[in-house]
């Protein structure tokens, strides 16, 4: 039930200037990065600012993407929340609107241990036929799924991979290891793709690709290709643009990248506010070293 290999664009969500989803420009997005060699579309994550999407919003944007890729990629939802009976809910619902997979998050705020992760997954993966790709991004949520749990999950026929975002190659490796490679790995921080890649990672699912599709789509098919020096290179070229893009809260940097390319993909909701000028003149200086702007 693997779900992609490759790069997969975790979707801004367009606002209009009154603060609903520009489900039109949603659309653009889509064809720009069907254009630009996209493998995968992750809608409505973190990046979507699903945390301050209604239910009925999010399922519409899963509803719009699905119809208007009409499978030519997969459609990954982000439905993952800290109650477990809305998860479940919300899951079901993103199934139901087109989803090909789920990205699901851990619970956040309140948490729970090692063994409500388990309780909490597997209630969710019971409810729906798709495929889930779990989310550990401790940094964002305050806890972190343990390798054996991992593993634990992966005895479960639709758990099939795990977003890694917690920084932490020695715990990616610890992965690898109890999980085995039919499980598969997608690095979450895109400045180390490449060194998850080396540890058997499937791909990436990946914020800067919002603005250079094409690249991270490339970084991965180079590794796969055996074309190791090529990979590191583009690795290395683009870390300036990925410190760039994480220079406040995510994705307040990569919604004003895209709107200096002149996208206009609107503002993020509050409490997420626009850049200070200082990290507005650092994306525009690493956009103008890619040369995407002058």
């Amino acid at each position: 039930m693997s779900i992609f290999t490759g790069s997969a664009v975790a979707l801004i969500t367009p606002f209009n200037p009154d603060g609903s989803v520009n489900f039109e420009k949603l659309k653009e997005l889509i064809d720009f990065h069907l254009a630009h060699k996209t493998d995968a579309l992750v809608v409505c994550g973190t990046t979507g600012e699903a945390s301050t999407l209604t239910d009925e919003d999010q399922v519409e944007c899963i509803r719009v993407a699905a119809e208007h890729v009409n499978k030519r990629v997969p459609v990954i939802a982000g439905a993952g929340s800290n109650d477990t009976a809305h998860a479940v809910n919300l899951a079901k619902a993103c199934e139901n609107a087109g989803a090909d997979g789920l990205l699901l998050v851990t619970p956040y705020y309140n948490k729970t241990t090692q063994r409500g992760l388990i309780h909490h997954y597997t209630t969710v993966a019971n409810a729906v036929n798709i495929p889930i790709i779990l989310y550990n991004v401790p940094g964002r949520t305050g806890m972190s799924i343990a390798p054996e749990t991992c593993a634990e999950l992966s005895k479960i026929p639709n758990i099939v991979a795990v977003k890694e975002a917690s920084g932490d190659i020695s715990e990616v490796a610890k992965v690898a290891k109890l999980c085995g490679p039919d499980f598969d790995i997608y690095s979450g921080n895109d400045d180390q793709t490449l060194p998850i890649l080396s540890l058997g990672g499937k791909g990436v699912i990946s914020v800067t690709a919002n603005v250079i599709p094409d690249e991270m789509h490339d970084l991965c098919e180079a590794y796969f290709n055996h074309e190791t020096e090529k990979a590191r290179d583009l690795q290395i070229n683009i870390l300036g643009l990925c410190d760039a893009l994480f220079c406040e809260v995510n994705p307040i940097p990569v919604k004003g990248a895209m709107n200096m390319l002149s996208f206009g993909v609107g503002e993020c909701r509050l409490p997420l506010y626009e850049m200070s000028d200082d990290h507005k003149a650092f994306v525009k200086k690493e956009l103008e070293k890619l040369g995407l702007i002058k």
